[in-house]
């Protein structure tokens, strides 16, 4: 039976590792995900998990000790932002290679420069291709629900690589907002316990971790890699299904809006959804049909499942809340429309950059949007593809 509760998107993380109780949390602390580590050290210290905690020198250490401990069999999680997730870059890499399945929970935070510490996905969209999965939140409910499936998610036989929880920082991660928690005995029976095939000490089948990958074996690898990140998905969607039969709460890829009909959409992530629904709902009520596609899962990127959501809408804008600096748009953008290239019905796309470095993004802002789309649905001209929004002139 659910618990009613109120606590903020880092309280929800904490709590869900609480009741998975890994085996390992290395942590390094750096806003706005410092809350994380620093409930867990009371769990720690309370006696309440059995984990082992350890405070290392950096965040290229946290994750380094992860995956360490991941080698050698053990559940590891850690949790990063920013230039904390930066300074991973190397080792995420490695982690994602040597197929690990860590846990590791972002609370996003635009990078420098210059110095801001407020919320986009600058740090997680720099990291898109590390070879992580990648499941973004909307609300604390979300970042708790996402926690409580990432294991279960990564270290299934068929993916075996390591899992990014992305939500919004300060927005989710220090807002208080009411959360449907689980029963401890329901979480874990829900997640399992972890029994890797193979790792570092089981005498049965000694092996190496980390060999040099020569040519002759380099893209075999990576190749491996990119077949588990396209089984992610179908992963993903099983354990949504339990998920759904076990708590009650529905996931997929994302979530489609007032879609059904949609002339224009947002195709959006994390908790400007919330925004835009509103807007398409005020919208609505002027006869504007609006809808919204708010993407959860942005690794494995669901684009044939993007595709079919989208292929009746006139105009489309996708919403990036990371400047990608490749003078086309940004990050989503090139997911959604790659996506869309061959599709034999599909609306018109703009790109629309938006709330770098924590700028507000209101209602009125996603009308603003919308009402452009409105336009290009009606036949005017498209103007320009990639653009910002609520930037001061110069």
């Amino acid at each position: 039976m659910s618990i009613r509760e109120r606590m903020s998107g880092n309280e929800a993380v904490a709590t869900a590792l609480r009741q998975i109780d890994p085996d390992v949390f290395a942590m390094f602390p750096i806003t706005p995900s410092t809350e994380i580590p620093q409930y867990f050290a009371q769990y720690v210290a309370d006696g309440r998990v059995e984990t082992e905690f350890i405070c290392v020198e950096s965040e290229h250490s946290s994750l380094s000790a992860c995956i360490g401990a991941e080698a050698a069999g053990c559940r590891a999680v850690t949790a990063t932002s920013s230039a904390g997730l930066s300074f991973m870059n190397e080792v995420l890499y490695v982690a994602a290679s040597l197929r690990l399945p860590v846990v590791l929970a972002v609370s996003c935070r635009a990078l420098t420069g210059p110095i801001n510490i407020n919320h986009d996905y600058s740090d997680s969209m720099a990291e898109r291709d590390s070879g992580f999965i990648q499941l973004y939140a909307e609300n604390n409910q979300e970042v708790y629900d996402n926690l409580l499936m990432a294991h279960r998610i990564a270290e299934h036989s068929s993916v075996r690589l390591p899992l990014m929880i992305c939500q919004d920082g300060f927005i989710t991660s220090h807002a208080i907002e009411n959360i449907e928690l689980e029963e401890d005995e329901e979480v874990k029976k829900f997640v399992g316990e972890y029994h890797p095939e193979n790792y570092l000490l089981k005498k049965e089948n000694p092996l190496a971790v980390g060999p040099y990958g020569i040519s002759a074996y380099y893209m075999e690898a990576r190749v491996a890699q990119a077949e588990a990140m396209k089984r992610a998905k179908q992963v993903i969607l099983e354990v949504a299904e339990d998920f759904r039969k076990t708590f009650g709460r529905e996931y997929g890829f994302f979530e489609c809006y007032r879609m059904e009909d949609a002339d224009v959409a947002l195709v959006i992530m994390g908790s400007s959804a919330g925004t835009a629904k509103v807007a398409a709902d005020a919208l609505r009520e002027e006869g504007i049909r609006a809808g919204v596609v708010k993407i959860r899962a942005f690794r494995p990127f669901p684009g044939p499942e993007l595709c079919e959501v989208l292929k009746n809408c006139k105009a489309a804008a996708v919403m990036d809340k990371s400047e990608g600096f490749s003078a086309c748009g940004g990050p989503l953008f090139a997911e959604t429309s790659g996506a869309l290239i061959n599709a034999e019905s599909r609306p018109k796309l703009i790109d629309v950059v938006y709330g770098l470095g924590g700028r507000d993004f209101t209602v009125e802002s996603a009308s603003e949007v919308f009402k452009r789309l409105c336009g290009i649905a009606k036949g005017a001209e498209i103007g320009p593809v990639y653009s910002h929004l609520g930037v001061r002139s110069l």
